[in-house]
């Protein structure tokens, strides 16, 4: 079988097959247990599903800097929650999936018997809502006034009604939890692009008992994506042989190979990989084309052994595509090009 020729959807066909005789089946039970222990008990407001809390005592209030306070915690978990929702928000903009409401919306999150406050309700009731939070590579939040809002910017942000919810609501939930379960890396911005392309595969599949469980489905292959690159996101292991400055040189360096009147261009003009290639490795070339051309070079990134290797060659055919501009350009047309996010078209012969 060509590989190549193979949609994601396909792929991911065949690794289910295997999953759906395998003892990995328990994982969506897993990943039901990581919804009750992380985002449904610690959001109790009754304890109608038989688990208390006491929210203020002597020894823990919302005021206790100390960092086993559950207080403490649940602020730090809301910072890093407003970040993911405004990402997840604004996830593919040109496309109307993401904000459509799911045919399967998370039961164990929106039965109505349950009376607990879900992340939906943390972002519309944190005293943050009005403020723009951020963390960046480095680790470090900043909290800002956001701009003024106008109405077509409103509709980005409107909420489908209780007992419904839209799919990046159920792509928030995952990387909330994936952030829970990973405090040394937690939820940093682009993250949000890379489990994109991953739910809608899963979410569009024809197979409905497969698009019933997209959201266990896609924590866990997100979880195995994030083992691989994971480094790129740590900012302290950038000049590290697994950091992204690395793996950038290495673009130029396999540009050299296969196009040196190119790659002496480039030098020339002193445009860095660090200005374009940091987008390309780190998104995994997820906002450089359209969604579908996304899934079909993931499809065959993923089925490579040296799929990073590939990704090399990819950016470098990327440059490639461009080199008449290149050559003829100057240092400032070069950078434009570069950096401004080009839709590549991907041919399918």
């Amino acid at each position: 079988v060509d590989l190549f020729e193979l949609s994601l959807g396909a792929y991911v066909d065949l690794i289910f097959c295997f999953i759906a005789n395998s003892p990995f089946l328990p994982l969506r039970d897993l990943y039901s247990q990581f919804l009750k222990e992380m985002i449904i008990q610690p959001g109790i407001a009754k304890a109608n599903l038989g688990v208390s809390r006491e929210d203020v005592t002597l020894e823990d209030h919302p005021l206790n800097p100390n960092p086993d306070s559950r207080w403490n915690t649940y602020f730090k978990d809301n910072e890093v929650l407003l970040q993911i929702d405004k990402d997840v928000r604004r996830l593919y903009p040109d496309m109307a999936f993401f904000q459509r409401p799911t045919d399967y919306p998370c039961l164990l999150i929106l039965d109505p018997q349950n009376e607990f406050e879900t992340l939906r309700k943390r972002v519309e009731q944190t005293t943050l809502k009005s403020q723009t939070v951020a963390r960046n590579r480095s680790g470090v939040t900043n909290v800002s006034s956001p701009l003024k809002t106008t109405p077509n910017s409103l509709s980005e942000y409107e909420v489908l009604p209780n007992g419904c919810e839209a799919h990046w609501e159920v792509v928030e939930r995952i990387l909330f939890i994936y952030a829970k379960l990973n405090p040394g890396i937690a939820y940093v911005q682009g993250m949000n692009e890379i489990v994109g392309p991953l739910y809608y595969t899963f979410a569009t599949d024809p197979n409905s008992e497969w698009k019933e469980h997209a959201e266990a489905d896609t924590f866990f292959c997100f979880t195995n994506l994030m083992a691989e690159i994971r480094d790129n996101f740590i900012k302290s292991l950038d000049d590290s042989q697994c950091g992204i400055t690395y793996k950038m040189e290495k673009v130029y360096s396999t540009l050299k190979e296969k196009d040196v009147e190119l790659y002496l261009k480039l030098q020339e003009q002193n445009i860095k990989p660090q200005f374009f290639a940091f987008r390309w490795l780190t998104l995994l070339l997820s906002q450089e084309f359209l969604l579908p051309d996304v899934i079909r070079i993931w499809d065959s990134l993923f089925a490579d052994d040296k799929r990073f290797d590939f990704l090399l060659l990819v950016c470098c055919a990327m440059l490639t595509l461009i080199r008449d501009q290149l050559l003829e350009g100057d240092f400032t047309l070069n950078m434009r090009l570069l950096q401004v996010r080009i839709k590549y078209s991907w041919h399918r012969e």
